[in-house]
C-alpha cells in the first residue's frame, strides 16, 4: 500500500514542503491502516518549521500533529479489533505529533479514539489537539470550579476558543483577550471581551478586583508576568505556549527552558499561586497506558460536548494535500479565525 504525504526537509519557508509517496510497510499486530479524513494545521507546525519547536524529530520528517480519518484495516489476529472496540469503516481520532499530513498512515490501534456518530470528520479535527488540551488545562491542571474567574488569552485561537467554551459549560465566567475585530466573537462566546493591545492588567483588575482563579497564555516572552500578577491567592497559571517568541532568533528548547525556569521559581513562592507549563505529551513514556487512558477519556469529553451542542467549532479554510504549503502559510497570516485544516481524502 502506498502513502502519499508531505515532508518538511529542513528549516525553510511554507513552499520548501515536499509531496512525495512511498511504500507503507505492513501492518503488525495491533496496528491499523487509517485513511486519513482531515489533519490540522497548528501552531506547532509553524515553529517546527523555523526548527523551534522544543520537542521536534530531526529533519526531514511529516508534519501533521493529529488527525482524524477511517480505519481501513488491521494487522494481526481479530482479537486486537475486539479489545479496542473497533471495526473496518470506523471513524477514528489519533493525537500524533508528526505524521499525520498524509492520505494514509499505520497507527497503534490503542492510540485510536472512535468519533461519535454524527460528528463529522472536520469537526472533529479541530478538537483533537485543541479539544484535548482545553480540557486537560481547565480540569486537570487549575482544575477550575464552578463560579470561579478565568482569563483566556487569544481567546479566538484554536485552543482559546475551544476553552473559553468548556469553560462557560462548566459554569465558568471567563475574561478573554482578543484584537479589536475579534471582540464581538468574544462576547458571542459568552466571555468578557478584552483588547489585548491595552492595558489588560488594568482591566482585569477592574473586573476582578480579588484577581482570578486562573489564567491560560499561550504567548510567554514579557507578558507572563502580567499573567502571573493577575491571579487571586490560591490562583494558577498556565504557560503552553511561547507566541511571542515565533519569529524572533534563537534556540526554541531554550525559550522553553527559560520559561520553565521561571514558572518554577514563581511556583515555590510562599503565596500559595501555582505555575504551570503544560505539555500535552507529559508522563507518555513512563506511563504509556495511564496516558493513553487520560487522553481517550478527555478527546471523548471534548467530542460529547460537541455532539450535544455545547461547543462549536470553528474551521477557517480547508485544503487539500497538495496545497499543504498554502495551509501553513495562511495559518501563520494572522487572518485565520478557525482551526485550518489539511483534507487528503474528503469524506465517503
Amino acid at each position: 500500500m502506498q502513502a502519499t504525504e508531505i515532508v518538511l526537509p529542513a528549516v525553510g519557508e511554507p513552499e520548501s514542503l515536499q509531496l512525495r509517496s512511498r511504500e507503507l510497510p505492513p501492518l503488525g499486530s495491533g496496528q491499523a491502516l487509517v485513511r486519513v479524513e482531515a489533519s490540522g494545521v497548528s501552531f506547532a507546525e509553524q515553529q517546527m518549521r523555523r526548527g523551534k519547536y522544543y520537542d521536534m524529530p530531526q529533519f526531514p520528517f511529516v508534519p501533521g500533529y493529529d488527525l482524524v480519518g477511517v480505519v481501513e484495516e488491521f494487522g494481526g489476529s481479530g482479537s486486537v479489533r475486539g479489545q479496542a472496540g473497533l471495526k473496518v469503516g470506523d471513524r477514528v481520532a489519533a493525537l500524533t505529533k508528526v505524521g499525520g499530513w498524509a492520505d494514509r498512515v499505520v497507527l497503534d490501534v490503542a492510540d485510536l479514539v472512535p468519533v461519535p456518530d454524527g460528528v463529522s470528520a472536520v469537526d472533529a479535527e479541530t478538537l483533537v489537539v485543541n479539544g484535548v488540551t482545553a480540557w486537560r488545562m481547565l480540569h486537570r491542571t487549575a482544575k477550575v470550579r464552578p463560579g470561579g474567574t478565568i482569563v483566556v488569552h487569544g481567546a479566538t485561537g484554536g485552543v482559546g476558543s475551544v476553552l473559553v467554551q468548556m469553560a462557560r459549560a462548566a459554569e465558568i465566567e471567563v475574561i478573554g483577550t482578543a484584537s479589536d475585530r475579534n471582540l464581538e466573537a468574544v462576547r458571542g462566546m459568552g466571555a468578557v471581551p478584552v483588547d489585548y493591545r491595552g492595558d489588560v492588567p488594568a482591566e482585569v483588575r477592574r473586573i476582578a478586583p480579588q484577581g482570578v482563579d486562573a489564567v491560560f497564555d499561550h504567548v510567554g516572552g514579557p507578558g507572563i508576568k502580567d499573567s502571573w500578577r493577575m491571579l487571586a491567592r490560591g490562583g494558577t497559571l498556565v504557560s503552553y505556549g511561547s507566541a511571542s517568541t515565533r519569529d524572533k532568533p534563537g534556540s526554541g528548547f531554550v525559550t522553553v527552558l527559560m520559561l520553565v525556569g521561571r514558572l518554577m521559581l514563581w511556583n515555590a513562592l510562599p503565596n500559595g499561586r501555582h505555575a504551570y507549563f503544560f505539555n500535552l505529551w507529559a508522563g507518555k513514556k513512563r506511563h504509556l497506558d495511564r496516558w493513553r487512558k487520560q487522553l481517550r477519556e478527555d478527546m471523548e469529553r471534548a467530542f460529547a460536548l460537541l455532539r450535544d451542542g455545547k461547543l462549536s467549532v470553528s474551521i477557517a479554510n480547508t485544503y487539500p494535500l497538495a496545497e499543504a504549503a498554502a495551509a501553513l502559510r495562511f495559518a501563520e497570516s494572522g487572518q485565520a479565525v478557525g482551526k485550518v485544516l489539511i483534507v487528503p481524502t474528503p469524506a465517503r
